[in-house]
């Protein structure tokens, strides 16, 4: 059962079977709607972030730290998608535990990932205003690397984890709510989300107070009306409280259940707290790619040709992303 525990197939409270049970299974599963819904979410979330993917590793342009690390978190989120059609798949057509194994170190790596990149875009976003004057030198470049062989380190560290041996299929009672997970695995993720969460709130924090504090210069500076200060502001803290509140929504209902839940929990709620996790990967590539205009400007050029592909990109921070 990769979501919910149980030692085989539990009904659940629709009065379907459990059918994410990994132990051996004989007879064919009927297809829960829950992961048809998943499947259909990791559709989605492959066909947007490949597209971001695509634009970002045929532009030269895109070369810099900042499309960098956009582009982990496509990459990321990529392979989420990935994960949630082969979790289908192989539920329901080969039903293998080596093979489910597998799929669920995919599944851990690549929302690890996903959740490092943001972190990484975050203190890239902060560094850019803080040391607005060094940020465009080799110094970041390196920091880039160096976040980038962090994150993904890190994540494909956690996904091995339950394909090595630290699993809960030998000991059903040693089992989280994401089976084949143990309750030790995923406190430790649920705690490294929340680590990741207070520092992105710290930095947006602080991110906040230099927008605030630029705003006022260059209103003071340029004469403006307090009313135009004010309305720069607004849109600037405004755009930080969508992006970060997107992510908390999203995560926090999973993170927390992954520390009060057990597994011998109904995997309704299981499936209730993850389906909107997988949100996020489908609601990345909007906040941090499409709504960027040098990629929008090479999405029209691939679509209509509405633009030259010629066309000089103006050099922007991350701040302004």
């Amino acid at each position: 059962d990769t979501w919910g525990g149980g030692n085989n197939p539990q009904p659940t409270s629709n009065g379907r079977s459990n059918s994410l049970n990994l132990d051996s299974v004989v007879q064919p599963l009927a297809l829960n709607p829950w992961d048809v819904v998943l499947c259909i979410s990791g559709t989605i979330i492959s066909c947007e972030n490949a597209i971001v993917v695509a634009v970002i590793f045929y532009t030269p342009a895109f070369r810099t730290p900042m499309f960098l690390l956009i582009g982990s978190l496509a990459v990321a989120d990529f392979l989420a998608g990935l994960g949630l059609i082969f979790h289908f798949a192989f539920v329901y057509c080969i039903q293998s535990q080596v093979v489910n194994l597998i799929t669920v170190g995919l599944l851990v790596t690549s929302f690890t990932a996903s959740v490092g990149s943001l972190l990484a875009i975050t203190v890239d976003r902060y560094l850019s205003l803080y040391n607005a004057l060094t940020y465009y030198s080799e110094r970041t470049v390196t920091r880039t690397y160096i976040m980038l062989i962090l994150t993904w380190g890190f994540s494909i560290c956690f996904g091995l984890l339950p394909v090595m041996g630290w699993n809960c299929l030998k000991d059903v009672s040693t089992c989280s709510i994401v089976k084949p997970l143990t309750k030790n695995n995923l406190i430790i993720l649920s705690i490294s989300f929340f680590m990741v969460f207070a520092v992105m709130l710290q930095l947006y924090v602080q991110i906040c107070k230099i927008v605030c504090r630029h705003a006022h210069q260059i209103a003071v500076q340029r004469h403006f009306l307090a009313t135009s200060h004010y309305v720069t502001t607004r849109k600037g803290i405004s755009t930080l409280a969508v992006i970060l509140g997107t992510f908390a929504s999203c995560w926090l209902p999973f993170a927390i259940y992954c520390l009060l839940g057990d597994y011998t929990y109904p995997v309704l709620y299981t499936y209730m707290t993850i389906l909107p996790a997988t949100y996020n990967s489908m609601i990345n590539p909007v906040i941090y790619a499409f709504r960027n205009q040098e990629i929008q400007k090479v999405l029209w050029t691939v679509c209509c040709g509405c633009f030259s592909s010629t066309m000089p990109f103006r050099s922007r921070s991350p701040s302004d992303v």
